[in-house]
This record gives structure tokens, C-alpha cells and sequence, in this order.
């Protein structure tokens, strides 16, 4: 009976709201992103890598702050492959070589994992240690270091002691583990040579490091030798460089101000030596250390090119970038190595003139000039007030003739914005910060306006001359009027609605909308909800902060005018500003949302967007909105009200409407954190602004703390109730002030995570529950809307089938049917507020999620779905109908069936016609928001995390638009056929009619 009512409910589902393949890419659109580079290591940072072969192939690969492994192809930018890692498995480093990359990652580099370099395709995954046995971090070096062999073989240094020798195929072929874990010798890097594996160690002392080198056989990794190198490291992840070059060694280090180097043997009984004529502050990797090349910078500024010589005894100074020396005039160089298709060695240096106000790049080729090297240098147009400062560059090159060297650049930018530039050609970028989104917000466009001028002095003759040029016009609109009538070929609902003319204005039916979207590393973008590109973009200045630097965490957004208000749209955002010196405040940021043009008044336009600063951490902000009124609310640590915009106006509207203001905060007691209520009040003697007040703290059992707080969802309610097949009503418990409390008390016994259903003005409780801890956390899933409640989280229960469980919940008013107690307007302090029916479904759910929502609709007629992101990552809509918490878990009576209510059955069906993102692979999405359209069918549904989504939804289908198969063309020759009918028998009833009167 179970499979016959899965069955019937997915041929249901599949029939009436199945997902056309038609529609992916018409109705929908997905931004498949990687993440921005990390660049802080050279172990991380981008790098290209070039495939020889008969037609050699280039990618460009990285390690993102995202967690992902990346290749990208440096002719267009897309995505060649990438490979998503668990949040817990972080990367540590990645190495390439011929048509392989492999990547350490978790604690220690616990795990192994090689890939195709072309293809992604995934070689070979080995777990090299326990994460649990892994030793702490340290923010100086990770422990671990990957090297190739000749034949490929893979070196893995993991957890700061071991050593591995490991076949393409998997097998390990040897193991050395340092002796002595306990002691202070961690080591950090290897080198593979024919000769021997050295691993080069640090060792803690008071103040700094010191080297210590340990040399392994390769064939069976027997100790050969061992030896302290005397040495002091303050920095050792930017202080040491090891560089090897045909079949010889150097390890160079900076120290007191002087590099210093020591050649590796199996012997290991060199002795260290000094290069002298000048003191340093740093030494660089460049990328080219296998080749024997890096990068000394003085103490002044100055760029040397170091090369190891051809037996390994001395590094030599070859080359001096001129004018690299600290100046006023230019920022501090950047330095990069690449290599051409022939695998010969470039060095770039890039700098930004602030007299010039554009980017300069220098590229050393120290083959060239019979090996004296050669220089060729360009400038860059690059746009720092829209993509912020050049943080990184990675190079390759081509030498297509003797005294010519074209070079392309990756940029990496503070903004997360990653360029390709040939030359000085910008050839793509990837607005890569988009994967770091804190808030976003739809935006109603206006609709599309035809305007023309003309004089108002203007002659008779020429408005006549005027008329009939516009009347030329005329007979093209009429046939096209016609033609439209007739074939009813008008806009479709199932097509794209891409602006072709690049207007910023709305469809007929409201698809097309701004998506206002925020994100860590302080930029804001307006993107085009038809096709996710990028309308405008604005970096958010830091005001005083910029004098000691700083980022922007945007925490909320609100729209304070819509096109409704008959004006263009605007929004406020507001973020946290953390500064460099440990100072924290809060930043509002006003601007148009079509242009993003300052929108305070008498504001100054500048090229990055300014904000009005409140001098204090921000607790919480919510807008008062009433009528056409908007007044933003900003709660900061002291507890006092701040109002945008600070107005006379605003302060009378908010004192007009403060008794109805309640709002819960998240504190800090000593029992833990919990929600605690509050109210605005005037207290002249403490301070100028409304004073936030306590007036109910949540109670929670001991142990018991706050995890976070859900909003219930807000929008237009059609029905306040629900009609019975016996013609009975169940009433929808509508309050307002009611949101989600998601709460975890992982360390008390038993542990368990909670999750409450609050009324904000007095700390009621109108339904809890408590759910199982998983792997020692709480990870509940909620979303609240008019009456009905959704979560879901894990069940590990072993009295039963282990899985994922989503719940439904349904709130009703009263005890019974009929019973009616205005929820929506009733006192908090009211009796019947508390007098509240319940209804709970528990369904077994095929996956895990990371986050859900609910269908919003313009006047909430529609039927809503649920919307939810899976770790397997697909974006899936579940109707509300399944989800039905009244659903009969015997076989429906009449009056059940009346109600189109399905036999409960405990399972709900994986249905892929239910997949909005259909094959699309939409990685770790973190929120969904939804927004009306214009028609009241259709939701649009915006999901964002590591990638972004967006697709179009009618959760009742379009019953507000004809059918795309709907013949006009007959129905109008109908209506024509029946008018001519009526044309023909109207004149011969009427003289039947006549004639009868005469015969009366």
C-alpha cells in the first residue's frame, strides 16, 4: 500500500508541477564560482600551469578561501574543473607537475588527493593520517609539503614529522616518522632530488626558528644523514626559499637583515654562507624556486633577482629592478615568476603610479641579450575605485621573437576580483567575491518609458512637420497590433526577459528584477535577475578608517522606497566597520538602486560609496514601516535607538508608534547566551536616544543557549483560514510578532539542540520541540511563514531508521474547528493568545540541507512551496500539499478527499522533475530568498552561496496566463464567425417579429 501511495504521490508531483528541460537556461540561470584566491602562501596562491604536447593547453590554477580547488582557463575565464572540499577539510597546499596536481588538506594534511590537471578527473584520494591525531596549528607553518619525484611519484610530508613516498596508483612505498615527535623540530617543507628527499624542519626557540635539515634515501627512505643549520627565522613562512635548479640545492633564509643559504648534500655538512654588499627585508618566492630563481627586496625598496648557480655553491645577484626603490610616487612592487612554453623563466614586477593613476608592469627575461637578460615593460588601465588594490599577480609568458616578451597577468584585487590581462589588454574578470554574499534584497524595476522632446516655441510648420513624421510610424504599429491580436503572439512567461536593448526596466510580468547583494570584502553589487550579470557595483569606503585600514561586514538590508512610491528605488545597507587598530562601529551606506549613486541628500558623489557612521557596535536594526513611512531603527551595545534618516519626522513617526514596538536580542548572561525582549523607552537623564528596555527574558533549561534567531517570513495573507470537507474552518494562527528561537545544550546530559516558536512582545511560547545533537553540534534547519513551521535536521535514534528528518507544522487558533481568535489582532497580554492548535508531521527526507525557504507571491493567493538547498547540491521545491501535516495516515474518507488530502506515508519522494536546478551542480548554498512577481502565480526563487541561482517558480501553476499552446488565432475567427452570425439572423428576426405583429 506504501509504494502505491509513493507512486500515485510522485506521478502527482511529475504531472502537475514537473520541471520542463526546456526551461534550463530560458527561466533560470546559475553563476558557477570558485572562490577568491588565497594568496597570503605560495603554497595556495595562484599559478599558471602549462600542458605540453603538440597543442600545449594552459590553466590557471588555486586554492580559494571557499575551500575549493580551481582551474581556470585563461582564454575566457570559465571554470575548467573544480573540487569542492568539507568546510572541516581544509586545503593546505597544492603542487602541480606535468599533467597532474595533487593537494594536501584537513588538519596535518591528513588527506591525499591528485587530480587530472585538464579534466579534474579525481586520480587518486588516500587518508595519510588520522585528522584526530594531528598536531595544532601554527599560524608560521602548516606541517606539510608535497614534491614530485622524476617518475611522478608523489612526497607528502604530513603532520610535521612524516615523510611519504607514494606511487601514482596509491600505494605508499616507504614511511620515515621523525623519532622524536615531542621534540621542537616541526617540519614545514621537502625536496625531492635523485640523490636524496631532504626535509627541511624548524625548530621554536624564545624568539625565532632555526633550520633543521634531514636527508632520506629515496629508493627505501632510510635515514642518511641529519643536522642543525645555524640560523635565527624570525618569519619563517616569508623568510625562507628553497630553491633547486638540475640536480643541485640551496636553502636560503633572511636573517638580522642579510641572506643567507647553504647547499644541501646527503652529507649535509656545508657550511652556511652570507651575501654581502647590502642589508634586506625580505626574500620571495616568485613561484620559480624549482628553476633557481627568486626575488631579495632591500631595505629601501629595491628588487634584486637572485639565481643559484650552476653547481649549487652561490646564489648570484642578476638583475636590479630600476626605480623599484621606495617613492612617494608608486606603491610598493609586486613580484611574480612565470614561465614561457619552452619552460624558460620571466620575473614580473608590478607597482601602481599614484601620479598616473594607472598600474605599470615590468617583465625580466634573463635568458635573453646572450643571457644578460632583457626588460620590456607596458602599462595597465586598471580601475582600483571599482575593483579596490592589486593584492597578487601570478604571470606566464612568450617569447615570439628575439627582443619581445608578451606577458599575461592574473590579478587578484581586495575586493575579491580576479583579472586576466595580455599586455595591457583586459581579456576577463570574475567578480570571484560574490561567494562571500552576507545579504541581498530584490528590487522592483520600474516600468520601461518612451519619452520624446520637443520645443515649446516651436512653429506651425514644424509641428505639422512633426505630426507626419510620427504618423509614419503608424501603419508598422497597426500591423504589428494586429498581428499580435490575431496570433496572440505577446510576451511569454516561459521566456527569457533579458533586456536586448539594455535598458534597465521590467517585463510585463515582473520577472526581471535588481538583486541588491552584499558581500565580505567590502563591495556591493546590482545584479540583473534575468541573466545574473552585473548591472552596477560600488566598493563601500571605510570613511576614517581608511587612514588605518579595515573591512565592512554587511549584517542587513532594507529597501526605503520602491517604484511604487512613484520615485526610483532606493535601499540602505548597513554593515559592521572593523578597523585595523581594533576599533568596531557601524556604517550605513544610502544609495539608488539602479545606480548606485549616493542617495543622501546634499551628499557628494565620490568613486567609492560613503556612509553615515554611527560611533558604535551595532546589536540589531529593523525598519518602521507604516503607509509610505520608512524609518530605520539601528539598536547598538549601549542599547540606544539610533534613526536613519535623524529627522524630526522620524522621531515623531517612531514616538507615535513605539507602544507597538517589541523586538527580541541576543545577550550575554552568566548562565549563557539567551533572547531577551525589548521595548523602546525615553530616559532623558541617561541618554538623548530611546533606550532599548528588557521586559521578558526567554526561559531555558540549564545548559540550554541560544544558537541564533529566525524572522518569520512576511508578505500578504489571502486566507486567514482553512475550510474543512465538513464544511468547518480551522482558523490560521497569524501573529505578527512570532519568530523561530533555534537553541543547543550539546554539553549537558543528555545533550540535545531546541528550537521555539516565540511571540516577541511578551516571551510566549507557542510550540517547542527537542531535537537530537549530531557529531556533538546542533544543526537545525527552519523557516516560518503565516502559520506554518518547517525544520529539519538529522535523526540518529537507534530505536529507529537512522536519516534526515523534515518536520511541518501547521498553527491554528483555538482548541477546535470554528473557534476564531483574531490572532492577527490580538493583544500579546490577551488570554487567547496562548489558545493555540497544533498539527505535526514528521516526513523521512533523502537528504541533508543548508538552507530552506518558502514561495512568496504578490498578494499570497498561490499556493506555497517549500524551497531548499541539499548537500548534494541541488536546489529542490517540495509542495505544501505534500508537506500537509493533516495528511491521513489511513485511506482518505470523502470528506478528506474533498480537501485533496493524500494518504500520509512517511517518506518523502526524491522526485528529479522537482529539481528546479535541474543539472546544474549548485555548490554550498548558505541562503534562499524569494520575491514576488507581477504575476500572482509565479515566485521568484534567488539562492546564493558558493554559487548563485536563480529560477522562476508557480507553485499553483500559471493559472493567471494563458497557455503557450492556447489557439487565439481560432478563438478570434470564432468570435468574428459568431458576430457575422449575429449580423445575418438579426435583421431576418426582426422582420419575423415584424410579421407576427401584423398577424396579431
Amino acid at each position: 500500500m506504501r509504494l502505491i501511495s509513493l507512486l500515485v504521490v510522485a506521478s502527482w508531483l511529475g504531472t502537475t508541477f514537473g520541471i520542463q528541460e526546456s526551461d534550463a537556461g530560458i527561466i533560470d540561470w546559475h553563476k558557477r564560482l570558485v572562490g577568491v584566491p588565497l594568496v597570503d602562501s605560495i603554497s595556495t596562491a595562484p599559478v599558471f600551469h602549462r600542458v605540453g604536447g603538440k597543442n600545449t593547453k594552459s590553466v590557471i590554477l588555486a586554492a580559494t578561501e571557499q575551500n575549493v580547488l580551481a582551474a581556470l582557463n585563461p582564454v575566457d575565464g570559465s571554470v575548467a574543473w573544480r573540487h569542492v572540499f568539507e568546510p572541516e577539510d581544509t586545503i593546505v597546499t597544492f603542487q602541480k607537475q606535468d599533467t597532474t596536481v595533487a593537494s594536501l588538506s584537513g588538519p596535518g594534511g591528513a588527506t591525499l588527493r591528485s587530480f587530472d590537471v585538464l579534466s579534474g578527473h579525481l586520480l587518486l584520494e588516500k587518508r595519510l593520517h588520522s585528522p584526530e591525531t594531528s598536531l595544532p596549528s601554527d599560524s608560521d607553518h602548516t606541517g606539510s609539503c608535497i614534491a614530485f619525484t622524476a617518475d611522478s611519484d608523489i612526497i607528502a610530508l604530513t603532520n610535521g614529522h612524516t615523510v611519504q613516498s607514494i606511487t601514482k596508483s596509491g600505494e605508499i612505498r616507504w614511511t620515515w616518522t621523525s623519532e622524536d615527535q615531542s621534540s621542537l623540530v616541526i617540519y614545514t617543507n621537502v625536496i625531492a632530488t635523485p640523490t636524496a628527499i631532504y626535509a627541511v624542519g624548524l625548530a621554536k626557540s624564545y624568539s625565532s626558528y632555526t633550520l633543521h635539515v634531514t636527508a632520506l634515501s629515496p629508493e627505501s627512505g632510510q635515514l642518511l644523514s641529519s643536522a642543525h643549520v645555524p640560523s635565527s627565522i624570525t618569519y619563517p613562512s616569508s623568510d625562507l626559499v628553497l630553491l633547486t635548479s638540475n640536480t643541485v640545492s640551496r636553502l636560503a633564509w633572511l636573517e638580522e637583515g642579510s641572506v643567507k643559504s647553504v647547499a644541501l648534500s646527503t652529507s649535509l655538512k656545508e657550511k652556511p654562507t652570507t651575501i654581502k654588499g647590502a642589508n634586506y627585508k625580505r626574500i620571495l618566492d616568485v613561484g620559480l624556486s624549482k628553476q633557481g630563481y627568486m626575488v631579495a627586496i632591500m631595505l629601501n625598496g629595491t628588487g634584486r633577482v637572485f639565481r643559484l648557480g650552476e653547481d649549487g655553491s652561490d646564489l648570484n645577484n642578476i638583475w636590479e629592478f630600476e626605480g623599484s626603490a621606495n617613492d612617494p610616487r608608486h606603491s610598493e612592487s609586486l613580484y611574480t615568476g612565470g614561465l614561457d612554453k619552452a619552460g624558460l623563466p620571466y620575473i614580473g614586477r608590478l607597482y601602481w603610479s599614484h601620479a598616473f593613476q594607472f598600474a605599470s608592469a615590468e617583465i625580466f627575461a634573463p635568458h635573453l641579450a646572450s643571457g644578460k637578460g632583457l626588460v620590456t615593460g607596458f602599462s595597465l588601465p586598471f580601475d582600483t575605485y571599482g575593483h579596490g588594490v592589486i593584492t597578487h599577480i601570478t604571470m606566464d609568458a612568450a617569447n615570439p621573437s628575439a627582443f619581445t616578451v608578451l606577458g599575461r597577468l592574473f590579478l587578484t584585487t581586495t575586493t575579491g576580483t580576479i583579472q586576466l590581462w595580455q599586455q595591457d589588454k583586459l581579456q576577463w574578470i570574475r567578480e570571484e567575491s560574490l561567494t562571500s554574499v552576507r545579504v541581498a534584497e530584490f528590487i522592483e524595476l520600474p516600468e520601461h518609458i518612451v519619452t520624446s522632446s520637443h520645443a515649446l516655441d516651436e512653429q506651425f510648420s514644424e509641428r505639422v512637420r512633426r505630426h507626419i513624421s510620427d504618423a509614419q510610424n503608424f501603419p508598422r504599429y497597426l500591423l504589428n497590433f494586429i498581428r499580435r491580436f490575431a496570433t496572440g503572439s505577446y510576451a511569454s512567461a516561459s521566456s527569457s526577459v533579458a533586456a536586448k536593448d539594455g535598458s534597465l526596466s521590467r517585463d510585463a510580468f515582473g520577472f526581471r528584477q535588481i538583486i541588491l547583494v552584499a558581500t565580505d570584502f567590502g563591495k556591493i553589487f546590482a545584479l540583473d535577475s534575468s541573466n545574473g550579470n552585473v548591472v552596477w557595483s560600488r566598493i563601500l569606503g571605510l570613511g576614517w578608517a581608511a587612514e588605518v585600514g579595515g573591512k565592512h561586514l554587511p549584517v542587513k538590508i532594507f529597501v526605503t522606497r520602491t517604484v511604487s512610491d512613484g520615485e526610483s528605488p532606493q535601499a540602505v545597507l548597513i554593515t559592521q566597520r572593523r578597523a585595523n587598530n581594533g576599533l568596531l562601529d557601524t556604517t550605513l551606506f544610502h544609495f539608488d538602486a539602479l545606480t548606485g549613486l549616493d542617495a543622501r541628500s546634499n551628499a557628494q558623489q565620490t568613486k567609492v560609496l560613503e556612509g553615515t557612521d554611527i560611533p558604535k557596535a551595532m546589536v540589531d536594526a529593523f525598519m518602521l514601516h507604516k503607509d509610505d513611512t520608512r524609518v530605520i531603527i539601528v539598536v547598538d551595545e549601549l542599547l540606544q535607538a539610533h534613526l536613519y534618516p535623524d529627522t524630526d519626522g522620524s522621531r515623531k513617526f517612531l514616538l507615535e508608534n513605539v507602544s507597538s514596538l517589541h523586538f527580541p536580542l541576543q545577550m550575554n548572561l552568566p548562565s549563557g547566551r539567551h533572547v531577551v525582549g525589548h521595548h523602546l523607552a525615553e530616559i532623558p537623564s541617561l541618554s538623548r536616544y530611546l533606550l532599548a528596555r528588557p521586559t521578558w527574558t526567554l526561559s531555558l533549561p540549564h545548559g540550554e543557549t541560544v544558537q541564533s534567531l529566525i524572522p518569520a517570513a512576511r508578505g500578504p495573507v489571502a486566507s486567514i483560514g482553512k475550510v474543512l470537507g465538513n464544511r468547518t474552518t480551522l482558523y490560521k494562527y497569524i501573529n505578527p510578532r512570532t519568530f523561530v528561537v533555534l537553541t543547543n545544550a550539546v554539553a549537558s546530559e543528555p545533550p540535545s539542540c531546541g528550537l521555539y516558536v516565540v511571540d516577541a512582545a511578551k516571551g510566549t511560547i507557542a510550540h517547542q520541540v527537542s531535537l537530537p545533537v549530531i557529531a556533538g553540534k546542533c544543526d537545525v534547519k527552519a523557516t516560518l511563514t503565516e502559520n506554518w513551521l518547517i525544520y529539519h535536521y538529522y535523526d540518529d535514534d537507534v530505536r529507529q531508521a537512522k536519516g534526515y528528518r523534515m518536520v511541518t507544522v501547521e498553527l491554528y487558533e483555538g482548541s477546535q474547528a470554528d473557534e476564531k481568535t483574531r490572532s492577527s489582532e490580538l493583544s500579546a497580554y490577551s488570554e487567547d493568545n496562548t489558545a493555540i492548535r497544533v498539527f505535526e508531521q514528521s516526513y523521512v527526507f533523502p537528504h541533508g540541507i543548508s538552507a530552506i525557504a518558502t514561495t512568496s507571491t504578490k498578494f499570497g493567493i498561490s499556493s506555497k512551496d517549500a524551497i531548499v538547498a541539499t548537500t548534494n547540491n541541488k536546489v529542490q521545491s517540495f509542495s505544501r500539499r505534500l508537506l500537509n501535516p493533516r495528511r491521513p495516515s489511513q485511506k482518505p474518507t470523502s470528506e478528506e478527499v474533498e480537501e485533496q488530502l493524500m494518504q500520509y506515508d512517511p517518506l518523502l519522494p526524491d522526485d528529479p522533475r522537482r529539481v528546479l536546478s535541474h543539472t546544474y551542480e549548485v555548490a554550498n548554498i548558505r541562503r534562499i530568498i524569494t520575491s514576488p512577481a507581477l504575476l500572482e502565480s509565479t515566485s521568484l526563487v534567488f539562492a546564493f552561496g558558493l554559487d548563485m541561482f536563480l529560477s522562476r517558480v508557480a507553485p499553483s501553476k500559471t493559472f493567471d496566463v494563458l497557455d503557450e499552446n492556447f489557439n487565439k488565432a481560432q478563438l478570434v475567427f470564432t468570435v468574428l464567425g459568431l458576430a457575422a452570425a449575429i449580423g445575418i439572423t438579426k435583421p431576418i428576426v426582426r422582420n419575423k417579429k415584424l410579421r407576427e405583429k401584423w398577424y396579431q
